[in-house]
């Protein structure tokens, strides 16, 4: 009798937009090795558009900080619990957590406990937090995928099985910025000084920073002459609270560009980029654009991480952290965080920038380098690789079971 073998059951895990992009480049990799394999759990959009079958809406797990996460933990427990009994009774071949590690490790762990095989993929900031994570990382998962070059040496001190795959962003961005085309696209001219303003993706980040970032682009537009300022929506949500912001202003070509997405290009035709910390300074190191960084967390949030000393960086923007550990510079960018940011300080660091050219300049060749070490000299794409790290540990437990 011919025994016809199930599809490879493979479960993905995805938090937030940001996961969801790297859970469909990884479901179209995944699928070039395992044509048959069936992908569930929780993704969003572009995770089902390649076949992607998604349990749960993945806005479930779109939490930033502890305030957030606290305020809605009954919730998320209920949903935990609901999902590893799902997975516990489905028994993918292996389940993936792309990032949301205040929910996906818990998950995660209880798997491996339970005797599925994990991976958890886009490594928490063990870098910036309590290295001692890094030993709670590896009680949820048997290999842990890092975008960063530094990541997988602090693993090992702790005897977990950490490899790095490369950063995806730097793959979507080259390495030679083209400025012309994207002023073009924005229909900026090509002489005038662009400032690009980014206050934050989530509508409780721009009612944190929104009118701060405002007010500092307006000073920044009232001490340099002909300034254009563009400032890209994440969302709808977004985009109605940063017009409310902006409220009625002459539409004349002082006015602020209030675009609807676009964010890269938005970086790319600037000559200075405001923003608010996170991925989206990585976006900006990796467009070449020198920078200023801005952000305030939850009171609650600073409160707890101050009293428990979490925190052991005294850098916060990702440039900056990753030009201190790869050696190419320290301090990049200016940062302003809690107290300091403020609108006349992210002005004044803002009016800096774009009146020391040399400065910009040594700003610029310090992110081709570290654009450079994102990509690690590794083949492929990150996704690819990605998923070759996957199929090795499916095939090497597969050989030892």
């Amino acid at each position: 009798m011919q025994i016809i073998e199930a599809p490879l059951l493979i479960a993905i895990l995805a938090g937030e937009d940001s996961g969801d992009q790297l859970g469909a480049d990884l479901v179209i990799a995944l699928r070039q090795r395992y044509p048959q394999a069936r992908f569930v759990g929780i993704g969003g959009a572009r995770m089902q558009a390649q076949g992607f079958e998604s349990w749960y809406d993945i806005r479930e797990l779109s939490l930033f900080g502890f305030s957030e996460v606290i305020s809605h933990l009954p919730r998320l427990l209920r949903l935990r619990k609901a999902l590893v009994a799902r997975l516990l009774q489905a028994r993918p071949a292996v389940v993936i957590g792309i990032d949301a590690p205040d929910f996906n490790l818990g998950v995660e762990q209880r798997l491996k406990q339970a005797g599925l095989l994990t991976v958890h993929y886009v490594s928490p900031s063990v870098w910036a937090w309590r290295e001692k994570r890094a030993e709670k990382i590896g009680r949820s998962a048997h290999r842990v995928l890092c975008l960063f070059p530094m990541e997988p040496a602090i693993y090992a001190k702790h005897g977990i099985d950490a490899r790095f795959v490369g950063h995806p962003l730097a793959d979507r961005f080259a390495l030679v910025s083209d400025r012309i085309g994207a002023r073009d696209f924005l229909q900026l001219p090509q002489t005038a000084p662009v400032l690009a303003v980014l206050p934050g993706s989530r509508p409780s980040e721009v009612a944190r920073l929104g009118r701060i970032f405002i007010d500092a682009a307006s000073r920044v537009a009232a001490a340099l002459p002909g300034l254009r300022i563009v400032i890209p929506a994440a969302n709808p949500q977004v985009h109605a609270r940063l017009k409310e912001l902006l409220g009625n202003r002459p539409h004349d070509e002082a006015a602020p560009l209030l675009l609807d997405g676009h964010a890269h290009e938005a970086m790319l035709a600037a000559d200075v980029v405001l923003l608010a910390s996170g991925t989206a300074t990585l976006e900006a190191m990796l467009a070449k654009r020198p920078m200023v960084v801005g952000y305030r967390v939850a009171p609650m949030s600073y409160r707890i991480a101050r009293a428990m000393k979490m925190l052991k960086t005294d850098v916060y923007a990702l440039p900056n952290i990753l030009a201190r550990a790869t050696g190419i510079g320290d301090r990049l960018v200016p940062e302003l965080m809690q107290v300091d940011c403020t609108a006349e300080n992210l002005a004044s660091a803002t009016l800096a920038l774009f009146r020391d050219s040399e400065r910009r300049g040594a700003i610029v060749a310090a992110f081709e380098q570290l654009h450079q070490a994102l990509r690690g000299g590794l083949e492929g794409h990150a996704g690819d690789r990605a998923a070759a790290a996957i199929a090795d540990l499916i095939s090497e437990n597969h050989a030892g079971g």
